[in-house]
């Protein structure tokens, strides 16, 4: 299979950080592999192949490790704030869609809210905001 995110998702780093991608900032297939469960859409294995091991999974929000992804409420999560006010996830249906639409659920309320975006307009915007944020909010 192609890959449709890869390279994109390896340019974060030297397009928002100025430093090269390094293979030790991806996870290997085969570590990704042994760390999967579950059947994760295309564009989330990418972005683990690319950033995996990187800081920016930890950046401002969470990225959970492959091996702690689960669904829950018909949703895989792969997200989460850091004060653990909202959770990010894919409708587990979807999961077979190449780069689905995010889905952003309140822990408090548990309501689910679509964000509009598919996972890879929303990582994108995502590092833009956290690596680029002048303070204009």
């Amino acid at each position: 299979m192609s890959e449709m995110f890869l390279q994109k998702f390896r340019d974060v780093i030297p397009n928002l950080i100025g430093e090269p991608w390094q293979e030790e900032d991806g996870l290997t297939p085969d570590e990704l592999a042994a760390d999967l469960s579950l059947e994760i859409p295309v564009v989330l294995r990418e972005f683990y192949l690319a950033l995996g091991n990187s800081e920016l999974m930890e950046a401002h929000h969470y990225f959970w490790d492959p091996d702690e992804l689960e669904i829950e409420d018909g949703y895989l999560l792969f997200l989460e704030d850091e004060e653990e006010l909202y959770t990010w996830g894919f409708r587990a249906d979807q999961i077979d869609v190449p780069d689905p639409l995010i889905w952003r659920r309140s822990n408090a309320k548990g309501n689910w809210v679509c964000e509009e975006g598919t996972f890879s307009e929303f990582v994108f915007d995502y590092f833009d905001w956290v690596l680029n944020d002048d303070g204009d909010d």
